[in-house]
């Protein structure tokens, strides 16, 4: 919308329909928008493909809402983790938003959106779910088509090889494990795609919160592993959607 929002006024410019003064009027809120608490970045779907992800905590109902609302406009737009009380202040100003629970996510879906890659998200466990339903919903509103193996871990290794002919096929995998984080490396062993590991906070107290996992996963002995932060599922499908944008661009 911004880049049809741009083309528009340099047209009507360029014919003589408006004035320089009313196009400069028109763009004045390029690339930015001050809206008092926030600057809202109204410019970077052009820069990155991608708009801006408001991540809610920290924020007040009232201020999600009122992001939103700015830059809401017949394109994706989401909030990561975000509470109920977060999505029922939203939808009283954006009434077509949805909520992810499991994921937290507060989303207004383009119905343009088209599918642009395959991502498999695999989770070591049943507790990882919430993690991996970020990472899920996530690369879905930025268009991909994901495939959720859950609950496949190596405590049941046999498990994780009757999907793996469905995992291979996939463009990027996200593999999702706390505890002591194996999986990641148990998957980037077997294919011939990128994976991004995603340690969970998941485990007992010498799991540190998620510290073993991420360690674990950063000194994986299979190649190509790539790893992000703690309980970080948006950052993993964000990621693979650059890949799988890439992929679909050639």
């Amino acid at each position: 919308m911004m880049e049809e929002h741009i083309e528009e006024v340099l047209d009507r410019l360029e014919k003589g329909e408006i004035s320089a003064a009313k196009a400069m009027e028109s763009l004045r809120d390029l690339p930015y928008r001050d809206i008092g608490f926030a600057n809202v970045d109204n410019h970077r779907t052009m820069r990155t493909g991608f708009p801006e992800v408001i991540y809610c905590q920290g924020k007040t109902p009232q201020q999600i809402r009122d992001i939103f609302r700015e830059l809401t406009g017949g394109r994706t737009i989401f909030a990561t983790r975000a509470t109920r009380k977060d999505y029922e202040t939203v939808k009283e100003g954006v009434p077509q938003a949805e909520y992810f629970e499991t994921a937290r996510i507060i989303a207004v879906k383009s119905p343009e959106e088209v599918s642009s890659g395959r991502i498999a998200v695999v989770t070591a466990g049943t507790a990882d779910i919430p993690v991996a339903e970020e990472a899920a919903v996530t690369a879905e509103l930025l268009g991909n088509t994901v495939s959720r193996i859950y609950d496949v871990g190596v405590a049941g290794i046999h498990r994780l090889f009757d999907k793996i002919d469905e995992i291979r096929s996939a463009h990027v995998i996200i593999v999702i494990a706390g505890m002591e984080g194996a999986l990641a490396s148990v998957v980037g062993g077997l294919v011939d795609i990128p994976v991004i590991a995603v340690p969970t906070s998941v485990g007992y107290g010498s799991s540190f919160e998620g510290l073993a996992s991420l360690l674990s996963m950063l000194n994986s002995c299979a190649n190509g592993v790539t790893v992000v932060n703690i309980d970080n599922g948006f950052g993993a499908a964000y990621a693979a959607s650059v890949i799988t944008r890439r992929i679909g661009s050639r």
